[in-house]
């Protein structure tokens, strides 16, 4: 395992704009409206060939409050306990605030080492500012800028320096679970229910997660990162320039994702916008599982769960092929059972099919029902081989490539499913002409026909 550094401090003195500094990836939220970041957030890190694990956390308020700033502390005391090494980040533009001197004392009562980092120190002209700051009793004050990079060469220096070594990791498979639905349907509390703490902060408010967060757990086995989301709603409805970068956010965590967990509130029905962000899980080849979650407050009979699923896949047709589960976030019904979908989904999704099988599936196909003809001509499947895995994805080679309709490329996905098993897994299938022959569009055609009566 990796050490952990984790980065803490109050509110708005650039904690997230160091974290990116140090992963050097733009991956935390950053704005000057304070509290934009409120759950952990992981990031890989490394400096002089030391690798280590990077974790940035919420503005710490020792005496606030709000319902957010308690649940964030709890985050930030979590997060501190799992940590090898502290960076404390004050404000060097701003001064001291009372909430430091607060927060100092606290870490004093911690036994791993703490590193002190003065922010908006922009040059060795404004050094000067760190004399205010001894008065806290720090021994060591590091004057860096998050944003313009000054100091932070001599800051990691030390800060690496100090750390344990890294412990030898495990070749072991990792999947990654994208946890994606609008806001406010138990995403968070359902990550919370699957790693057994208070990882994600969890209220009644929509938009409560902002950035897409990472936990890691283990089951059966197999260790599975949790991408918390951030609630995706209408585009006429995102309006706030912070809920706009998290949606982004949210989009982006699919395409790192291996199976997206499309998570629904069942006590509301399935709505035109569930079934729009699973349309954008399609739209980028993730392996999908449908979660009706909530379904402990679902007045139900005998009949209820059928007339789900069949409005499911009637709503969502282009994920007709994806498994559904009824859950409940908050009590814990098959919440473990998500876990043996999600491995039938992904061994389904890495499925390469031998080449012999595969053209023997496409052309008993064809021999059963054969293309409609193209301009008087018989369209012609030569061969076909997949390309890659995850998801399965194959090439047709025929002689004219733009007259395969879209409902014969369905036929084809829909028989190699049923030779082939692969049922619960997005397929996609191209058509390309062989090597050597050239197709005209139908404007081209008509383009080059034309020429060629010219020249007689």
């Amino acid at each position: 395992m990796k050490p952990v550094v984790t980065i803490v401090g109050r509110p708005n003195v650039g904690k997230s704009t160091l974290f990116n500094r140090i992963i050097r990836k733009k991956e935390a939220i950053v704005d000057d409206h304070p509290g934009v970041t409120r759950d952990r957030h992981y990031g890989d890190a490394s400096w002089d060939d030391v690798h280590f694990i990077l974790a940035d956390t919420g503005g710490f308020m020792m005496n606030d409050s709000d319902e957010f700033s308690t649940k964030i502390r709890f985050q930030v005391q979590q997060a501190i306990k799992d940590s090898d090494s502290i960076i404390m980040v004050l404000d060097g533009k701003g001064g001291i605030s009372p909430f430091d001197d607060e927060m100092i004392g606290f870490l004093r009562q911690i036994s791993v080492p703490v590193f002190y980092a003065v922010n908006k120190i922009d040059g060795i002209e404004q050094e000067s500012k760190l004399s205010d700051f001894y008065q806290l009793g720090i021994e060591k004050l590091y004057p860096v800028s998050a944003e313009h990079g000054y100091g932070i060469s001599d800051f990691l220096d030390d800060l690496v320096e100090a750390l344990p070594e890294a412990k030898e990791d495990q070749d072991e498979e990792m999947l990654s679970l994208a946890v994606v639905g609008r806001p406010n349907v138990g995403k968070s509390s359902l990550i919370n229910r699957i790693v057994g703490q208070e990882r994600h902060l969890v209220s009644n408010v929509p938009g409560t997660t902002r950035d897409a967060v990472d936990s890691v757990c283990k089951i059966d086995g197999t260790f599975f990162r949790m991408i918390d989301t951030a609630g995706i709603r209408r585009k006429g409805r995102v309006s706030e320039k912070i809920e706009k970068f998290s949606v982004i956010k949210a989009l982006k965590s699919l395409d790192r994702c291996d199976v997206a967990l499309i998570v629904l509130d069942a006590s509301e029905g399935i709505t035109e916008q569930d079934v729009r962000i699973a349309g954008y899980a399609y739209d980028r080849g993730c392996g999908c599982v449908f979660l009706l979650n909530k379904w402990d407050i679902v007045e139900k009979d005998d009949k209820t769960v059928k007339k789900f699923y069949e409005q499911l896949k009637m709503e969502a047709k282009f994920l007709s092929f994806a498994p559904a589960i009824t859950i409940s976030a908050t009590t814990g019904l098959r919440v473990q059972r998500i876990f043996k979908i999600v491995a039938d989904v992904y061994s389904q999704y890495k499925t390469r099919i031998s080449t012999g099988q595969l053209n023997t599936i496409i052309e008993q196909a064809v021999r059963r029902t054969e293309p409609s003809l193209h301009r008087g001509k018989r369209l012609k499947f030569y061969y076909t081989v997949q390309i890659s895995i995850e998801p399965p994805t194959f090439v047709c080679f025929v002689n004219y490539p733009g007259a395969v309709h879209f409902s014969y490329k369905r036929y084809l996905i829909n028989r190699i499913r049923e030779k082939s098993g692969l049922d619960m897994t997005p397929i996609r299938i191209f058509f390309r002409a062989r090597s050597g022959r050239k197709e005209f569009p139908k404007s081209g055609r008509k383009d080059f026909n034309r020429k060629k009566r010219k020249k007689r």
